[in-house]
């Protein structure tokens, strides 16, 4: 890409992400409705990622965590977020920062997004797609004890269609 050209792909993914940061927020100020929740996958070696040494140890590369029922102190700043989630019984702070999330869903609407914000390919188009078979593949032990009981199907949204040919 010339200096000065602008980065389309790099402005969706922005764009897509102030989507999590606006649910956050949301969620931090009303909760969360009926049975929506949200799936949040994140690197979890990042800088600014903080973990309890035992999750890290367990989770090396990537995490999701789900938020339904059990979080606690929601905070959501521009740069990332914090919350406390329960593992074994035992609350726990997370600190994540947005650039260190990979995907965003909330099946209860179907609805999913995934991410290249790490740099590695700037210049490769933003996925959008369903990452609900993704989900359903999950280990129940990657979650926190609030993972939800019922998962549906989500639909793919992808950017083609608002693509020239």
């Amino acid at each position: 890409m010339m200096d000065g050209e602008i980065n389309y792909n790099q402005l969706v993914e922005q764009a897509l992400m102030e989507v999590v940061r606006e649910s956050l927020r949301r969620a931090a100020k009303d909760g969360l409705v009926g049975q929506q929740h949200f799936y949040i996958t994140f690197r979890t070696t990042d800088p600014g990622v903080v973990l309890p040494s035992h999750l890290l140890e367990r989770y090396r590369d990537e995490m999701t965590i789900v938020l339904q029922h059990q979080f606690w102190n929601l905070q959501v700043e521009q740069d990332q977020f914090s919350l406390e989630l329960s593992f074994n019984h035992q609350k726990e702070t997370l600190v994540i920062p947005f650039e260190s999330v990979t995907a965003f869903a909330d099946p209860s609407v179907q609805f999913g997004l995934q991410f290249n914000l790490s740099g590695e390919d700037e210049g490769a188009p933003a996925d959008i797609t369903d990452i609900s078979d993704d989900v359903e593949k999950l280990p129940s032990d990657t979650l926190s004890e609030s993972e939800p009981d019922e998962q549906k199907a989500g639909e793919v949204i992808t950017l083609d269609a608002f693509r020239k040919k």
